[in-house]
């Protein structure tokens, strides 16, 4: 007999429900998710004037952010080493990997290449690789900007300015982010309990659905 693969396994937990998340992969995206979120909070209060002098408490808001930014890419060494890091890397590789329909579907802004979309679009993949390369980026800036007494100038100009301009396209995906996945209860459901339907899953992502059930429908051998 062959071994059951988790995405055959994952459309078992009844016929009208698949398996989209795994629960560290669910506890992954929030972690980080949080920490992000009190980052450009944090950091709008800092940057913004007006909204510092509202809040107030300036050098508590600025411990909080300083101390949000250190800890996010914290989640991700837990579960990209933890004992449930099998599945996570999938994850990973699937964001990863791009084909010529992820280009297509990105170009025409999802009207093309719609009946090839598999567990992550165009869309998914590229916010995923902007956070991926928004972690380090805002981390080593803010930490040049922390603790400025060790580097020059023209090292603390700079990492100002990565820092400020990557914040504010930070806080347009974010805000991007949210707003798609509020208007999408089907992607939140399946983030939020990690089960989406069969049909959701079959009008959004066809292909990844289609590999599911076949994989779960097909007698063992």
């Amino acid at each position: 007999m062959t071994a059951t693969t988790p995405d055959a396994a994952a459309a078992r937990p009844g016929a009208g429900w698949i398996e989209r998340f795994t629960p560290a992969t669910r506890a992954l995206h929030w972690a980080t998710a949080t920490l992000v979120l009190v980052c450009a909070l944090t950091g709008f209060s800092l940057y913004v004037g007006s909204v510092s002098a509202i809040v107030g408490h300036r050098e508590v808001v600025r411990t909080v952010h300083v101390t949000a930014g250190l800890l996010i890419p914290v989640p991700l060494v837990l579960a990209y080493l933890g004992p449930w890091r099998r599945g996570v890397r999938a994850e990973f590789r699937r964001l990863g990997r791009w084909s010529r329909d992820d280009r297509r579907w990105l170009r025409s802004r999802g009207r093309e290449a719609r009946d090839q979309v598999g567990k992550y679009n165009a869309g998914q993949k590229a916010n995923a690789a902007f956070i991926a390369g928004m972690i380090p980026l805002m981390l080593v800036s803010g930490s040049v900007m922390k603790w400025f007494h060790y580097f020059p100038l023209r090292y603390r100009t700079g990492a100002t300015f990565v820092h400020d301009w990557t914040a504010i396209v930070a806080w347009a995906v974010i805000a991007g982010h949210i707003l798609f996945a509020l208007n999408d209860t089907g992607s939140l459901r399946g983030m939020v309990t990690g089960r989406v339907s069969r049909a959701w899953a079959a009008l959004h992502h066809p292909r990844w659905a289609g590999e599911v059930v076949e994989e779960a429908d097909s007698p063992l051998r």
